[in-house]
């Protein structure tokens, strides 16, 4: 297969996979609804995920607390995956699998929602944090793709792109944060 017939591949299958997405549009308006009653009532997002997931998070936070489209507010939005330090602190003192959990224990608070990114739906120290943030009650949003994994179980709210290319499911989730972010943005502008 040439380049430009394999690139020309690449473009159809993520085009259609975000068409397929469509039918997800009341799950993401829902999510959209969740996000921003969390800010009106004084909450914050928090946004965590590992690799390709992790900088989707800080891109989400940098969208909400700067601006996306239009002048805003600052919105709370915090990704618990800019810290290095402390990420590699915990992770030393406790486990990988706390690098995150550790962090909502000593940042989460009532209204906040926690949003959680995993492509595959089973990163052990993003749904320790989901499970963290149950325990004290806090809303939780899953970012996964493939079949949901464990992610997708103890969610709150729970968003899966069908696709087991990593690839195609970040292309989706950070198309999906955009959209959220316009919607969010559109609420407090």
């Amino acid at each position: 297969m040439n380049t430009l017939s394999r690139i020309k591949g690449i473009l159809e299958e993520s085009a259609k996979l975000k068409m397929g997405l469509i039918k997800q549009a009341p799950l993401i308006d829902k999510i959209a609804s969740a996000m921003i009653s969390t800010l009106k009532k004084g909450g914050k997002i928090i946004v965590f995920g590992n690799g390709g997931s992790a900088a989707d998070s800080q891109h989400m936070a940098a969208e909400l607390v700067g601006r996306f489209r239009r002048e805003k507010k600052p919105l709370p939005a915090m990704a618990l995956t800019a810290n290095t330090s402390l990420i590699t602190a915990i992770s030393n003192d406790y486990g990988y699998e706390y690098s995150f959990a550790k962090q909502i224990e000593a940042h989460g608070k009532k209204n906040d929602i926690v949003f959680a990114i995993s492509t595959s739906g089973n990163a052990k120290n993003v749904i320790e944090a989901v499970l963290t943030a149950k325990k004290i009650k806090l809303k939780t949003i899953g970012f996964s793709g493939k079949d949901g994994g464990g992610l997708s179980k103890i969610s709150d709210l729970s968003l899966i792109v069908p696709s087991n290319s990593t690839a195609r499911i970040q292309e989706s989730h950070i198309a999906i944060i955009h959209i959220l972010c316009e919607l969010i943005e559109e609420a407090f502008v």
